[in-house]
């Protein structure tokens, strides 16, 4: 499935995201939005986050219904 796909993509960026943040302490989101308490930089969180609680489902699917799509 495509949205699979895009959660999977949002999930590893925001990744990357954090591994910038542990790593540089950098956060790449928060630099990009003008800051990390800023509206778009929060909704770009939910968002990852929304991808995240997705990809779980994942977890849990047939490994033939996975294939298949």
């Amino acid at each position: 499935m495509i949205i699979d796909r895009i959660a999977l993509i949002l999930t590893i960026l925001g990744a990357i995201n954090w591994g910038s943040i542990g790593v540089f302490q950098f956060d790449i989101v928060g630099w990009i939005c003008g800051g990390s308490d800023t509206v778009a930089a929060r909704i770009i969180f939910a968002v990852v986050a929304l991808a995240g609680l997705w990809c779980i489902s994942l977890l849990f699917r047939s490994r033939e219904r996975i294939e298949r799509d």
